[in-house]
């Protein structure tokens, strides 16, 4: 049995098998970058047996503004990080008999029947491509949905036939709601067939409809309620909650540098689609509440949120063999579900499946992913370890270089 930590406060890392003194590089290197104008700020939470040791607010959470000093609880747009928690949410539907993996998402989103496949030719005469449409070999699935084998894709992630027109629908549009988000996709060819390969895109998303169906309930509601009020993660939901002098964290203004995939969040204009796939928001802390709750098999401070079963379920490989991989499935970096990198898919998060051929360290069983904004977690059951990323920055270079590093050094910081 799982024992139950609830993430309360170590007198000291070495408490924990951790040492203060290797720890502190993190604090050093992040200081420095916030210095020389690499980033504006971020925080790190890194805790261990239910124990944080550390948890470090570093820089601003807006650019050279001393007025907003990075907070613990400064508040972060999760990006990706939202999928892991939509699925959880999922999940416990399942629980209740509402919804399976086995069920064609036609079932509950009806506009998604006769779904057509967009296959690629190439006109020698005129040197073109053009597009051909053929019908699904099978129907999409809930499985489909959550281990991005849909055929569903992202506009902004390549150049294909399908992928212009994802992008001429603005099907990330911030004003839409979730239904209108459904019924866009839904007219649009897929990237290629359900089950043949792994494509990241929208599948969080309209899964995230399908909870709206089966709950009658908007997905902002229902992830308050059913998950993040729980688990007592009180900032976490698709609208900014301040918490005091707490405020929204922003990525460099930088005019000459790279443009965020995702629209900025506009506090005036709050959106209206509770993007499944990247519309939360939450700070560290909540992050490793969840993140605790499934390290300790469904349960937190008592209270069980899922079955230690649905939560093995959740953490396993569901990746078949022979899949194929989309073309931008390498840009996903470390997180990529690669079996070069001895890693596959769960139930919305990555997971380690073997010893030594990713090129960051960890343990077999791990479970992670990182956000398009700079977010990024991992936890390893072998090791009872939680580490929590929050940064929000643009460029996919820098963001990829700590998650690198905070990897490194936790690890290097174990005692024992």
């Amino acid at each position: 049995m799982v024992a139950d930590f609830t993430l309360t406060m170590a007198d000291t890392p070495e408490q924990v098998g951790l040492s203060a003194k290797r720890l502190q590089r993190i604090r050093a290197v992040f200081d420095a970058d916030v210095e020389r104008g690499r980033i504006p700020g971020a925080v790190v939470l890194i805790a261990r047996r239910g124990r944080v040791a550390l948890f470090e607010a570093m820089g601003f959470e807006k650019e050279n503004d001393p007025s907003r000093p990075m907070r613990r609880d400064s508040v972060f747009r999760l990006a990706a990080l939202s999928r892991p928690i939509v699925c959880a949410g999922a999940l416990m539907l399942m629980e209740e008999g509402r919804l399976a993996l086995s069920d064609p998402v036609e079932r509950y989103l009806p506009e998604f029947g006769n779904m057509q496949v967009g296959v690629e030719q190439f006109d020698a005469a005129t040197g073109e491509r053009r597009l051909v449409l053929e019908p699904v070999r099978r129907a999409m699935t809930v499985h489909d949905l959550f281990r991005h084998t849909s055929g569903l894709t992202y506009g902004p992630f390549g150049d294909s036939l399908v992928q212009r027109m994802y992008r001429s629908r603005e099907l990330l549009d911030s004003q839409q709601t979730n239904a209108e988000m459904a019924l866009k996709l839904a007219s649009l060819p897929l990237q290629c067939h359900p089950g043949t390969a792994f494509e990241y895109g929208m599948s969080t998303d309209v899964l995230g409809r399908i909870i709206e169906v089966v709950s009658g309930t908007d997905l902002n509601r229902f992830i308050t309620e059913r998950v993040a009020r729980p688990l007592g993660m009180h900032a976490t939901g698709f609208h900014l909650a301040r918490s005091g002098a707490a405020g929204l964290a922003l990525p460099r203004q930088d005019p000459a540098g790279p443009k965020g995939v995702l629209s900025d969040y506009d506090t005036a204009n709050p959106p209206k689609w509770f993007s499944g796939g990247a519309g939360l928001l939450s700070t560290a802390n909540d992050y490793a509440r969840f993140c605790q709750m499934l390290l300790n098999g469904g349960v937190l401070d008592g209270t069980r949120q899922l079955s230690s079963k649905s939560v093995k379920w959740m953490l396993t490989d569901h990746l078949p063999t022979g899949l194929d991989y989309g073309s931008s499935t390498r840009g996903l970096g470390i997180n990529a579900p690669l079996p070069e990198f001895g890693q596959g898919y769960g139930l919305g998060v990555g997971v380690r499946k073997a010893e030594g051929l990713c090129p960051v360290p960890g343990s077999v069983g791990d479970f992670y992913w990182g956000g398009a904004l700079g977010t990024y977690f991992w936890a390893d059951p072998a090791e009872q370890l939680v580490a929590i990323l929050m940064l929000q920055e643009n460029d996919v270079a820098i963001r990829t270089g700590y998650r690198s590093f905070l990897r490194n050094v936790v690890y290097g910081a174990l005692e024992d």
